[in-house]
């Protein structure tokens, strides 16, 4: 049987919170994988109560252990202890907590067939408190899972949006825009949607880095130097790959229908069109590694944890899809 491991992230927000509630609700016994969270027990039965919610905590030593779900039950493997229990208030205590359930949860992922990895929304802010140049998920499982080069890609049933570069300033991503990394990014994306998603002849549009894609070299040169002669070698290898289109014209919805994923030049380019058209439906993909993972597409809500006003939809949404493409 498939088995999901959930790693919930920043104890202080709201990753607890989302896997409890789907605990208790009737959606919990209807998915076809048994779910385990990485964590400390006494962390949920606190968060339980000021949720107002029926929860039954049963430790599991092992993957081993697992018995199918069962509503108002949640089932869990504790690796480390967490320092501070307190909800919306982040402590740097909890950074190596935090670190310490995702290593066990990447490694147990690895390792075991038919297991896959949902994780829940971390604190760069603080993970950075112990691991200095830190800059997300994506990177940090790419490191642990030895991988050569990885993707972020989020998704919801309207629309799929990859980045060629992730967590970085504004000022930085010009520089990194390169052939090579073109390349290397549409081939991952191109390969796992045939792989992952069962998409014979993906269909993928580019993104200009410029405004109007630099109007041939008008607005800038990007285009013209790194980003069409990456087309170019894409489209002698048999890619169905645009070649670099305007951003603000790009999700029109003529091009939506006829596009399967679209290659963002950087982070704030395409996530606002997602969760504009998705938010609370949508869910983050790493693409490139050796292991299923899939994410929630939201932060870790410091202002709402611990009270009825998280949503635990995309997380929903995150262990479905996790589910569907375990093999």
């Amino acid at each position: 049987m498939k088995k999901i491991i959930y790693s919930p992230g920043e104890p202080a927000g709201i990753g607890p919170d989302i896997i409890i509630k789907l605990c208790c609700s009737n959606s919990w016994e209807k998915y076809k994988s048994s779910i385990v969270t990485i964590g400390d027990m006494e962390l949920f039965i606190r968060r339980a109560k000021l949720l107002k919610k029926k929860l039954k905590v049963v430790e599991a030593n092992s993957l081993d252990d697992l018995k199918k779900n069962r509503k108002n039950v949640l089932q869990i493997i504790k690796v480390s202890k967490c320092k501070n229990y307190q909800a919306g208030k982040l402590s740097a205590n909890n950074a190596k907590y935090v670190i310490d359930n995702l290593d066990y949860a990447i490694d147990q992922t690895l390792n075991i067939d038919k297991v896959a990895l949902v994780t829940g929304p971390i604190s760069k802010e603080n993970i950075t408190s112990i691991i200095k140049n830190f800059s997300g998920h994506t990177e940090y499982i790419m490191q642990n899972t030895k991988s050569k080069d990885v993707l972020m890609m989020l998704a919801s049933p309207k629309l799929r949006v990859a980045l060629a570069t992730t967590h970085v300033p504004l000022k930085k991503v010009s520089k990194m825009i390169k052939k090579e990394l073109i390349v290397n990014k549409i081939k991952i994306l191109n390969d796992e949607l045939k792989n992952k998603f069962n998409i014979n002849k993906p269909k993928i549009r580019i993104l200009g880095l410029n405004p109007h894609a630099g109007e041939n070299g008008k607005i800038g040169t990007e285009e013209l130097d790194h980003i069409k002669p990456a087309v170019r070698i894409l489209k002698k290898n048999n890619i169905d790959v645009s070649y670099p289109i305007s951003a603000d014209t790009a999700f029109s919805i003529g091009l939506l229908k006829d596009t399967d994923a679209y290659l963002g030049m950087y982070h704030d380019q395409v996530l606002p069109v997602l969760k504009a058209l998705s938010f609370g439906n949508s869910i983050n993909i790493t693409l490139g590694i050796p292991i299923i993972r899939t994410s929630v597409d939201h932060g870790v809500a410091l202002d709402i944890a611990g009270t009825s006003k998280s949503n635990s939809s995309s997380l929903d949404l995150a262990i479905k899809t996790a589910i569907r493409l375990t093999k």
